[in-house]
């Protein structure tokens, strides 16, 4: 099997998930995360480098398997993967950890719709990338 990897676009995949989660997570759904969540201002403030630099090499992780799984398969199927891969698998996977952890359905709303977008853009532009 011949896996190609076009690293600039796994690069840019990873950022997208910053960019989506700084929306998400700030901008759109901020006070009902840390909510559902119980995340306090205080926890949020601590360990900032270690979360950001944690995040993004299992960011680069995420987009070097969605590229690998794509290959060269353009940017509708590259889109469809993503897709398929955040409601599919990762949404599903959260789902069913917090119904056994008897976590809010708020709490899965929100990270399981951010999974299905984040994982959309990055197969999106890998597939576009890749193609």
């Amino acid at each position: 099997m011949d896996v190609q990897i076009n690293w600039l676009a796994v690069l840019l995949a990873a950022v997208a998930t910053f960019v989506v989660g700084g929306l998400w997570y700030s901008l759109l759904f901020a006070k009902p995360w840390q909510k559902a969540a119980g995340v306090s201002d205080e926890q949020l403030k601590s360990g900032t480098a270690r979360v950001f630099a944690g995040s993004f090499l299992l960011a680069v992780v995420m987009a070097v398997f969605l590229a690998a799984f794509i290959g060269r398969g353009g940017l509708a199927f590259g889109t469809f993967a993503g897709l398929a891969a955040g409601l599919g698998w990762v949404a599903t996977a959260l789902g069913m950890n917090y119904l056994f952890e008897r976590r809010s359905l708020t709490l899965f709303a929100i990270n399981g719709s951010y999974n299905v977008v984040t994982f959309t853009a990055m197969g999106a532009i890998v597939g576009a990338m890749q193609g």
